[in-house]
C-alpha cells in the first residue's frame, strides 16, 4: 500500500510534470523548426520572384507584344523549374502560362493573388491543392503598357520541407522518449531504494509494537534513510534496555516486598503461640513487625513518588527551612544501622548554613536515600563521610563512601529509572531517579562520581533562599 501510494504520487507529480514540460518543449521546438524552414522558403521565393519582376520591369515600356514575349521567354528559360513553378497570371486572374508548360485547373484557389488584388505589395499563401499536395505560393504584381499579364506567381511544393520537419519531429520525439524512459528507470530505482528500507522499518516497528525488541534494521544507507534506521535501532536498544530494567524493577520490588512480608508473617505466627504479652519473644516480634512495616511504608511511598513524577503530579510544599536540621535527622536515622553493620559515619556538622527555600520532607527524603545507598553499597569496615558547607550563595552537601563503587560504563545511567548498578543489593532502582528529580525541582544539581573498588561520592548543590527567590523572580518576569 505504501509502495502504490508513493509511486503514484511520483508518477503524477514528478514524472507527469517532466512529461508535460517535454511535450511543451517538443511542440515549441517543432514550431520553431517549421517556422524557420517556411520563412526561409518564403524569403527564397520572394528573392527569386523579385529578380524575375526586376528583369521584366526593364521591358515594361515595350510594346504589349514584346512584353508578352519576354514573359514567355522568362518562364521557358526559368532555371529552377524542377523545384519551383513560375506562372503568369492575366488581368482576369487566370493562369495563362507556366514554366512547366502545363496549364493548371482554372478553378484553382489563389489566395496569394487575391491578396495583391486587394492592394497588397505581394501575396503569400500556404495551403493544399485539390489533389492534396501542400504548397507555398507568392505573387507579385507587374505593370506594362497594354499587357494582358497582371502578376507573376511562384509555387513550390512543401513535401520536402515537411519531410525534413517530420524527421526532426521523429528525432526530438525519440530523444524525449529516451529521457522519459531513463527518468522512469532511475525514478523506480530511486523509489525502490527508499521504499525497501521503509517497508523493512514498517515490518520491524510492528514487531516493536508487539513487544519484540530483538530484531534490528539492516542499514546500508549513508543518507537520511540511514540516519532514520540508526535512530530506530537506537530507540530499540533503549526500549529493550528499559524493558529489561522494568522487568528487573518488578522482580526487585517483588523481592523487596516479599522479604518484610515474610518477616511480619513469621513473627506474627511466632507471637500467636506466645501467651505472655511481656515476654522477650513478644517484644522482639513487635519490634520486627514495626520496623518491617516502616520499611514497607517507605517502599510504597517511594513507588508513589515515582508514579507522581512520571505523571507530572509531583509537587513541593516549599517554605524556609534549616537544611542542617534535615541532614542531621537523616544521619541520626542511619547511625544505629551503620553501627550494626560496622560501618563508620563521619559527620562534622557546621555551626550554621544559609537557609534554603524548599520542601523539608522531600529534602530529608533525598538525604535518607543517598545515605541509605552509601551504607547499602559499603561493607563492614568502610567509612561514610558527610559534609555540608556554603560557597557563595550555594549550599553543597557531600556524601562519600569507601564501598564497592560503580563501573565507569554504568556511571551515566545511575540516575536513570529502574537502573541498578549492583543487582545483588536490595532496592528498586528508582530512589536515585526520584532524588534527582526532587533536587532539580529545587533548582539544584545532584552529581554522582565514582570509581569501582574505591567508592562513590554524591554531591548535592542547592541555592540559598535569597538566590532561589531571586531566580524565581526573574523567571516570573520573563514569562509575563
Amino acid at each position: 500500500m505504501v509502495r502504490r501510494s508513493i509511486t503514484k504520487r511520483w508518477i503524477f507529480n514528478n514524472f507527469g510534470l517532466v512529461f508535460l514540460i517535454l511535450i511543451v518543449i517538443e511542440m515549441a521546438f517543432i514550431y520553431a523548426i517549421q517556422n524557420y524552414y517556411y520563412s526561409s522558403a518564403k524569403q527564397y521565393l520572394l528573392s527569386k520572384i523579385n529578380a524575375v519582376t526586376s528583369t521584366l520591369s526593364i521591358h515594361a515600356q515595350d510594346s504589349s507584344a514584346n512584353f508578352n514575349t519576354e514573359i514567355r521567354t522568362t518562364l521557358e528559360n526559368f532555371n529552377e523549374k524542377d523545384k519551383i513553378e513560375l506562372m503568369a497570371i492575366n488581368s482576369k486572374g487566370r493562369i495563362v502560362i507556366t514554366s512547366s508548360g502545363f496549364s493548371p485547373d482554372e478553378n484553382v484557389s489563389m489566395p496569394d493573388y487575391d491578396e495583391i488584388v486587394s492592394g497588397g505589395k505581394n501575396g503569400y499563401w500556404v495551403g493544399k491543392l485539390p489533389r492534396g499536395e501542400k504548397i507555398m505560393a507568392v505573387s507579385v504584381p507587374i505593370s506594362s503598357i497594354n499587357s494582358e499579364y497582371s502578376a507573376i506567381r511562384m509555387v513550390v511544393s512543401l513535401t520536402a520541407i515537411d519531410s525534413a520537419v517530420s524527421n526532426y519531429i521523429f528525432i526530438i520525439s525519440g530523444i524525449c522518449i529516451m529521457i522519459l524512459l531513463i527518468m522512469l528507470f532511475t525514478g523506480f530505482f530511486f523509489i525502490g531504494s527508499i521504499l525497501k528500507p521503509i517497508q523493512q522499518i514498517n515490518n520491524i516497528t510492528k514487531k516493536y509494537a508487539m513487544g519484540d525488541f530483538s530484531v534490528r534494521i539492516r542499514n546500508n544507507n549513508q543518507d537520511e534513510i540511514g540516519d532514520l534506521c540508526t535512530s530506530i535501532n537506537y530507540m530499540a536498544d533503549e526500549l529493550s534496555n528499559t524493558e529489561a530494567m522494568k522487568n528487573e524493577f518488578i522482580s526487585s520490588v517483588s523481592h523487596e516486598l516479599r522479604t518484610p512480608l515474610t518477616a511480619i508473617k513469621g513473627w506474627a505466627e511466632t507471637m500467636s503461640y506466645d501467651d505472655s504479652p511481656d515476654s522477650d519473644t513478644m517484644k522482639k516480634g513487635i519490634s520486627v513487625i514495626m520496623n518491617e512495616t516502616e520499611r514497607l511504608s517507605q517502599m510504597v511511598e517511594e513507588l508513589l513518588d515515582f508514579s507522581r513524577m512520571q505523571n507530572g503530579h509531583f509537587t513541593l510544599q516549599s517554605a524556609t527551612m534549616d537544611i542542617l536540621a534535615e541532614l542531621g535527622d537523616a544521619v541520626l536515622i542511619y547511625s544505629d544501622k551503620a553501627k550494626r553493620e560496622n560501618i563508620k559515619i563521619i559527620y562534622d556538622e557546621p555551626d550554621m548554613l544559609p537557609f534554603v527555600f524548599g520542601d523539608k520532607n522531600r529534602i530529608r527524603q533525598v538525604f535518607i536515600n543517598i545515605i541509605d545507598n552509601a551504607i547499602k553499597y559499603s561493607s563492614a569496615g568502610d567509612t561514610v563521610t558527610i559534609t555540608a558547607k556554603s560557597k557563595g550563595d550555594k549550599i553543597i552537601i557531600t556524601v562519600s563512601d569507601t564501598g564497592c563503587g560503580i563501573k565507569e560504563s554504568d556511571l551515566p545511567k545511575v540516575k536513570t529509572k529502574f537502573f541498578k548498578a549492583n543487582h545483588t543489593r536490595r532496592g528498586s532502582g528508582i530512589g536515585l531517579a526520584v532524588a534527582d528529580e526532587i533536587i532539580t525541582m529545587h533548582k539544584g544539581t545532584l552529581d554522582v562520581r565514582s570509581k569501582e573498588g574505591v567508592g562513590t561520592t554524591v554531591i548535592i548543590t542547592l541555592p540559598s533562599e535569597s538566590r532561589f527567590k531571586s531566580e524565581k523572580g526573574k523567571s516570573n518576569e520573563q514569562t509575563k
